[in-house]
């Protein structure tokens, strides 16, 4: 068995997939209707978007009958002032809860959280 790819919804699987391309500059290898694939340079697994109709993005942190994050993605960084600087110029906005000095919490176009850490 080998894991070729995270896959995060979102209402928009176009939209948000070019986020994480312009993010992380990240290559398509494939795009259809509703669904796209993004692979790192040096290979090794990718993230995948599907288009969701109903979607509904997390609320970070959540609480009581908020709609919860089922996962985030850890993204090392050499610079984390740079790299959220890179962040929010793609379209990333900084979270307001942020739990650890060394990590910056954003929220994707479509609300999903992703840390970004040194």
């Amino acid at each position: 068995m080998r894991l070729t790819a995270t896959v995060l919804s979102a209402l928009d699987a176009r939209e948000l997939a070019d986020f994480y391309r312009r993010l992380l500059d990240w290559t398509v290898v494939q795009d259809e209707p509703g669904w796209v694939t993004l692979r790192p340079p040096d290979g090794g697994a990718g993230l995948s978007f599907q288009s969701e109709p109903d979607y509904v993005p997390p609320v970070w942190p959540a609480s009581g009958g908020d709609q919860r994050m089922m996962a985030h993605l850890d993204i090392h960084v050499d610079d984390l002032a740079e790299a959220s600087r890179r962040a929010e110029a793609v379209g990333a906005r900084l979270a307001d809860y942020q739990p650890q000095d060394d990590v910056r919490v954003y929220l994707d176009p479509s609300g999903h959280p992703f840390c970004l850490f040194t």
